[in-house]
């Protein structure tokens, strides 16, 4: 660390999602601290997100373990160092016993609900003016993106899988969408189609290859880490994927976005930015919930999402986007 550095301990979430809806904090505070260094805090499978934060001493994985015992091991990891600022997007108790001159923790309002971006900005008082997502990334990643993305023609890139079965939308509408799509006399005539997700969902990459020509298909579903595919997603002309951290990185990317919702809040987690819209069925949220209120039964709360509503949405996002024209706030599609 160099000398009059400004450490920084950022405590973030486990998941994909909401680590990337308040990686916006670590951009403001990069800005703003020239000095800055960080010390980031992340589950194991949102850990691989800040690799590459340019002012990054280091990221310390943090897997849960029986009886609390990940928490005293992370405390002996950063109590010995005298912390310029402590970011606590968890509110744990940790933050308060560690030595630092600040420190902005994240507690449960008593007010009404509000997105998870400016949740996470009230944490450092920007709810005014909240941090937009924002992932680094090298330039040897944005090359190894340019590698997998070379071709001709617009990308559409799906993301069809989820955390549960509830909201996952079907994996045969998201075929019928982007033949329509693709289509020699659709939007994206000439296209080409990524699809995106872990390893374990190779299969459903595979059940989607059929829709374009082989060299129009790209694969991100194995062999790609977080990073590349964060990258890959920024040279995508649209982006159709359920509630899922995916949908949260193409967001983040700067892509006209479209996320499927059912059983989650959208106006909690919906995808942030100008270019993007939210597609639900005719019910709400509050309506499903009332049908499952734990959300504990084994059954998909997407049915009701027909591919007519979702390609009239996908249709109005690329026309309102066309040309570098965007639209002023995001909208919900009803159908």
């Amino acid at each position: 660390m160099s000398r009059g550095a400004f450490p920084i301990l950022f405590i973030t979430s486990n998941r994909i999602g909401d680590a990337v809806l308040s990686s916006g904090l670590i951009k403001r505070l990069s800005d703003e601290i020239p000095n800055a260094r960080f010390t980031i805090v992340a589950g194991p499978v949102a850990a691989p997100l800040f690799e590459e934060v340019p002012t990054l001493d280091r990221i310390i994985e943090f897997a849960k373990a029986k009886g609390g015992g990940h928490w005293f091991d992370l405390w002996t990891q950063v109590r010995n160092k005298r912390w310029g600022l402590v970011v606590d997007l968890r509110g744990s108790g940790l933050s308060r016993f560690v030595s630092t001159r600040r420190r902005a923790i994240w507690r449960k309002s008593s007010g009404p609900s509000v997105h998870k971006v400016i949740e996470a900005a009230r944490i450092l008082k920007i709810e005014d003016d909240p941090a937009p997502p924002y992932i680094f990334t090298s330039e040897e990643t944005e090359a190894r993106a340019e590698e997998l993305t070379a071709g001709f023609g617009p990308i559409l890139a799906l993301a069809p899988a989820a955390n549960w079965l509830g909201k996952t939308w079907p994996l045969e509408r998201f075929s019928r969408v982007a033949m329509r799509l693709l289509d020699p006399e659709g939007p994206m005539k000439g296209g080409r189609l990524m699809v995106l997700g872990g390893p374990e969902d190779a299969k459903l990459a595979r059940e989607l290859k059929d829709v374009v020509m082989r060299n129009q298909f790209i694969n991100l579903t194995q062999d790609t880490d977080l990073l590349t595919a964060y990258a890959c997603l920024k040279r995508a002309r649209l982006f159709i994927g359920n509630d899922s951290g995916t949908m949260h990185l193409a967001a983040a990317a700067g892509i006209p976005t479209l996320g499927l919702f059912g059983p989650s809040d959208e106006q909690l987690y919906g995808p942030w930015g100008a270019q993007t819209r939210v597609a639900r069925g005719p019910r709400t949220y509050e309506q499903i919930r009332a049908v499952d209120p734990s959300f504990g039964q084994a059954l998909c709360h997407m049915m009701d999402l027909s591919v007519e509503t979702v390609g009239e949405a996908a249709e109005e996002l690329l026309a309102a986007t066309d040309g570098g024209r965007k639209p002023q706030m995001p909208e919900t599609a009803k159908g």
